[in-house]
């Protein structure tokens, strides 16, 4: 008999019918005459409840089905009097695929802390939480996908390794083949690269963004969606060694169009998770998060507030004035910490809002610079409870500018040759941004640490699994 997943066995209403399900023991529960068994396959939050007569299969043979074992059930069909449940499955054959000992299996029925789980990263899949948190990090990768293609954007792939430094942070993984015990040097004691893999000195890569802006000038409108990697040696919450990245980078789009893009891009994926994964935000908003579902909706119910950095420092500052508290000062020229980015959006303007024209010193060298000489046509878009959850900008399209704010930043000419020859070479206005899909992430599913919306997180110290 064909298996039927349990997402689509509890929307069967063909009562009486043969069903086979397979799936993960939840719970196993009863008396001397029935046990009652909560069944999941990952295919839905939703348990079925499988009924077993204890007489019909015998102590011994039920007594290794217990939470965590593997069975294959075939059964009826019935329609359930239980609360909450409308379909549940009578069994007459059960197949016990694997056991797992109550003794050593560490997901028994209590509840677990989050801390606990991700060191058994492993198995935490098989949470209700974890499980939809991954259904949902499905799901949003489809919606960006599917929002670009309707949209004529084409999906790019940009290296994974790569020979420059985007951000020019320089905390990057480094690649290589050559023996670490035995590494050749030159005459002014720096290692000589001529000899490994690809002749020069490479990384993983921070962004796919200057790569992606080649194809913009070729393509009109690409995205790219791939890891990132970045060496930074930070133990926050909101920060992970290996993530994934969303850029779009759009030729002939200005600020303003990038900037409708971003509010457009992020108001349909949070319309997608809030109609295509209604059980699983039900859930987190009952047992994580009680505001999360109300929030998703205000984001996609209100236009984003457009204002400048210059302006958000007016506002920080009176807010100073006024007796707000913050940790980090406040300032023009200062980079906007998360505490500010939070208090315009959650106490000041009560909306999303997307800051622009920030300072050229605390920006890249490939944003556009504004006629003012100070500032750049940068732009964040700030979240509640996340802060920064987009980054972008109309990038500098005049070759002399560009190049010479390069070498202001100490960018070096030689790891960038072929990006200035966009500028060289038919240059035109362009613009795109950059989102972190784990910050998505934690913004659609209330979760508050960012290791718990990858199935696999990597940070300093960790790379088990």
């Amino acid at each position: 008999m064909t298996r039927t997943v349990i997402s689509a066995a509890l929307k069967r209403t063909d009562f009486g019918a043969d069903v086979n399900i397979k799936g993960w023991v939840r719970t196993r529960r009863g008396n001397k005459n029935v046990s009652f068994i909560a069944l999941n396959d990952g295919s839905t939050i939703n348990n079925i409840q499988i009924v077993v007569d204890n007489e019909k299969f015998g102590e011994e043979y039920l007594k290794p089905i217990t939470t965590g074992a593997c069975i294959s059930v075939t059964g009826k069909l019935t329609e359930s009097l239980g609360k909450g449940q409308t379909v549940e499955i009578h069994a007459d054959k059960i197949e016990i695929y694997g056991t797992a000992d109550p003794e050593s299996y560490p997901l028994q029925k209590k509840g677990h802390t989050l801390e606990f789980l991700r060191e058994i990263a492993h198995l935490r899949p098989r949470t209700n939480t974890f499980g939809a948190i991954f259904r949902m990090r499905h799901h949003m990768s489809m919606a960006i996908h599917t929002f670009f293609h309707e949209r004529g954007f084409f999906y790019f792939h940009t290296p994974i390794i790569t020979g420059s430094d985007c951000e020019g942070a320089g905390q990057m993984f480094q690649v290589t083949t050559m023996n670490l015990y035995d590494l050749k040097k030159d005459e002014n004691g720096s290692i000589d690269y001529d000899n490994d893999f690809f002749g020069k000195q490479t990384s993983l890569t921070v962004s796919g963004q200057l790569e992606g802006e080649l194809a913009a000038m070729a393509m009109g409108a690409i995205y790219t969606f791939g890891p990132t990697f970045r060496a930074e040696n930070s133990n926050t919450p909101r920060h992970l060694a290996e993530f994934w990245m969303i850029e779009p980078e759009v030729a002939f789009y200005e600020i303003a169009e990038n900037m409708q893009l971003a509010q457009d891009f992020i108001q349909y994926c949070i319309r997608w998770a809030l109609e295509n994964c209604q059980d699983d935000l039900k859930f987190l908003n009952e047992m994580y998060d009680k505001e999360l579902i109300e929030r998703l909706n205000f984001v996609v119910n209100n236009d984003f507030v457009r204002l400048t950095y210059t302006e958000g420092i007016k506002i920080l500052e009176e807010a100073v004035a006024n007796g707000v508290k913050f940790e980090f000062p406040v300032g023009w020229g200062t980079d906007l910490q998360s505490e500010h980015e939070r208090y315009l959006v959650e106490k000041h303007f009560k909306k999303p809002v997307i800051l622009t024209d920030y300072p050229k010193e605390i920006k890249s060298f490939y944003m556009k610079q504004n006629d003012d000489g100070k500032t750049v046509r940068a732009m964040d878009v700030l979240f509640p409870k996340i802060g920064e959850i987009i980054g972008g900008s109309q990038r500098e399209e005049d070759y002399t500018k560009l190049k010479t704010r390069a070498a202001e930043m100490d960018v070096p000419e030689k790891d960038i040759w072929w990006y200035l020859d966009t500028r060289r070479f038919g240059t035109a206005p362009h613009a795109g941004f950059g989102l972190g899909f784990e910050r998505l992430m934690l913004f659609v599913t209330g979760m508050t640490n960012i290791r718990d919306v990858i199935p696999f997180p990597r940070t300093p110290n960790n790379a088990e699994f």
